[in-house]
């Protein structure tokens, strides 16, 4: 029997034990998991999309010290649900965790919130694609980008990415693999291109750490929060290297170095691109007035033909990031709706006999996507002075909903050990040894932190929005799930003790 034959049938009894058939497809490798989180965060969607809003608030002193002070805490959170994969590894991620250390109550809500998120992000990365490609593609066809033609390449792209996810796992896999590399390669050409063909020279190193300067109306300080969305999006998305465990060989150990240098590698990577984009900045005040700093920034500093080049380069990145973020969102569905956590669930945990994919999951994810955006085009339609950015709104909705579902994993471990419910022989063979409740802690405290400035002022409609769908959640819990929700199967009559004995019967 082969190495590979030995892991797979390892794989799938750790899954079974959990109370799962292997029913999706296990061909993913160690890259390819990590792959399709490094494509989520995505440094060419994230830092690019809200690049303005970083520069706006922040100034020049956002790129060098706000996105390392939001890539240090985010390690950190990472880190922690890296080692909760290890010990827990089932596409249900942070619900089948939130579940198994406390009890499914918990675990319906984590699963709720990260699905708020979850449309947040997808509804965000393909909605920032629109609003590069649709000014590209006016300039071609000569049309007159608007927030109708954004809306209409938002859904085209959205489609293209269902029916991809649709076929298979194989081509999406392919394809993440090819986006971690094309993102670096873009990366490269852009800074090598700065370095050497910008017109005119680059700023003095220390204009990157300049800090005071500000577009807003608001004072540096509070300002400088406030352009944390930039960073703090940009670094979302990394639990689908959980998502996708159980399509992964030998998860205990590839999903979580998937989780934590998906973060590590962005961040190394984004900051070499943000410092030689801000560094190359001609008018800092024009360009954070502008309707997109980023191109704005890239057309002063490499010229119309080039600039409009590297854009469209971006543009694909993006395309690429969104893709990714399909397949984790839909796996998450897929594996709430196997545990009849979602109204319609039988529906949505069907798997497609021809293409071994969650076909239905898929495109209840490309719809409610949709719907999150259409709402926001709606109310702009209506009030056409409002203040916020739709982009800002939906990805500090999605912020607020993955760290919050982030979180309660977090704080149920630490509960869990203190009580002596989790213990360190539960833990997988990725894990923080003595340092894992001190960087618990951390990850906390910073998720706390960063929710509450992702909804205050300007960003209050991402509060509003998420505090109307948790009153929903609540309506629905009192009145349906709490008495028909079962719970998921990782969790019903199985405590970690259990499981670990079910699991030395086993071997």
């Amino acid at each position: 029997m082969s190495l590979s034959s030995n892991h797979q049938d390892k794989d799938k009894s750790d899954l079974n034990k959990f109370g799962y058939a292997q029913e999706l497809l296990r061909s993913m490798g160690g890259f390819s998991n990590f792959a399709i989180s490094f494509s989520i965060i995505s440094i060419l969607t994230g830092a690019v999309s809200l690049y303005g809003h970083g520069l706006t608030y922040g100034g020049s002193g956002m790129m060098g010290f706000g996105w390392p002070i939001v890539a240090f805490f985010v390690m950190c959170v990472a880190a922690v649900m890296a080692e909760l994969a290890s010990a827990i590894p089932t596409a249900g991620a942070l619900y089948h965790w939130a579940a198994i250390l406390k009890n499914k109550r918990w675990g319906w809500y984590t699963a709720w919130i990260n699905l708020i998120g979850q449309i947040g992000i997808v509804a965000g990365i393909d909605y920032s694609v629109a609003l590069f490609a649709d000014p590209l593609i006016a300039s071609v066809f000569g049309y007159e980008s608007s927030n109708t033609t954004v809306l209409v390449c938002f859904s085209v792209i959205l489609l293209t990415h269902g029916i991809l996810n649709h076929i298979g796992i194989r081509i999406v896999a392919k394809l993440n693999d090819f986006s971690a590399w094309y993102h670096i390669a873009v990366v490269a050409v852009l800074v090598l291109s700065l370095a050497f063909f910008t017109k005119g020279s680059l700023n003095p190193v220390s204009y990157l750490f300049q800090v005071g300067e500000t577009f807003s109306d608001k004072p540096y300080m509070f300002a400088f929060l406030i352009g944390l969305l930039q960073a703090q999006w940009t670094f979302t998305g990394y639990d689908a290297s959980a998502h996708t465990i159980e399509e992964t060989i030998n998860p205990r150990v590839r999903a979580p170095w998937g989780i934590f240098t998906s973060v590590a590698y962005s961040f190394v990577i984004g900051f070499i691109m943000l410092a030689f984009v801000t560094l190359s900045i001609k008018d800092a005040s024009a360009a954070a007035g502008s309707s997109n700093a980023f191109i704005y920034v890239i057309s002063e500093a490499l010229g119309g033909t080039f600039g409009s080049v590297i854009l469209w380069l971006v543009t694909a990145a993006m395309w690429f990031c969104g893709l990714a973020s399909i397949t984790s969102f839909s796996r998450m569905m897929y594996a709430f709706s196997r545990d009849k956590g979602m109204p319609l669930s039988s529906q949505w945990a069907q798997i497609s006999k021809k293409y071994r994919t969650p076909a239905k999951a898929i495109w209840l994810a490309i719809i409610l996507s949709f719907l999150l955006a259409f709402i926001d085009y709606l109310i702009k339609m209506v009030n056409p002075d409002a203040t916020y950015t739709t982009i800002a709104f939906l990805t500090a909705v999605s912020v607020v909903g993955l760290y919050v579902a982030y979180g309660i994993p977090i704080y149920l471990k630490l509960r869990a050990k203190a009580e002596g419910r989790f213990q360190d022989k539960h833990l997988g063979p990725w894990n923080l040894g003595k340092y894992s409740n001190a960087i618990s802690i951390v990850a906390l405290i910073w998720i706390i932190f960063i929710c509450v400035i992702m909804v205050i002022p300007p960003n209050q409609m991402a509060g509003y929005a998420v505090a109307g769908m948790l009153i929903l959640l609540v309506i629905m819990d009192l009145s349906y799930y709490n008495k028909h929700f079962p719970g998921p199967q990782a969790a019903l009559n199985k405590s970690m003790e259990e499981i670990l004995r079910r699991e030395k019967e086993l071997e």
